[in-house]
């Protein structure tokens, strides 16, 4: 299974520390890179035409971290890549997503709840059946 994360913005200290941290931990367990893009770019040009799309929002569908390790496991048995939208400073919108997710109730700064997903998927991804899978954040 193939993992994608686009993030709006780029990461400023301290989280370029925690960034790197997470990446040499995933890359542990596949392959690891950057995708980063600007404010306003056109995010969606950059998702891959077939992935399942999770849109980061704090209206979103919240899991606990079991569920959340649950829910990769189906999502790696459909066999579909995974790809993770996170919004810079103003948010962000898609005309397509398949889940829109929260890391909680909390509204997170950008650059904060990168990093949070980072760890949870660094967390889920180690427990899932079949480890390493490949990640591109």
């Amino acid at each position: 299974m193939r993992i994608l994360v686009i993030a709006v913005g780029r990461l400023r200290p301290p989280f370029q520390d925690d960034s790197q941290h997470y990446h040499k931990l995933l890359a542990g367990l596949g392959r690891v890179e950057v995708v980063e893009v600007r404010e306003g770019e056109h995010v969606a040009r950059r998702i891959p035409d077939r992935a399942y799309v999770i849109l980061m929002a704090t209206d979103g569908r919240a899991m606990d971290s079991l569920q959340f390790s649950e829910w990769l496991e189906e999502r790696r048995q459909a066999g579909r890549e995974l790809c993770f939208v996170l919004g810079g400073p103003s948010g962000i919108d898609l005309d397509r997503c398949d889940l829109r997710l929260s890391l909680g109730p909390m509204t997170l700064p950008h650059q904060l709840a990168r990093i949070v997903l980072l760890e949870q998927l660094f967390g889920r991804t180690r427990l899932l059946p079949g480890s390493p899978i490949t990640i591109e954040v």
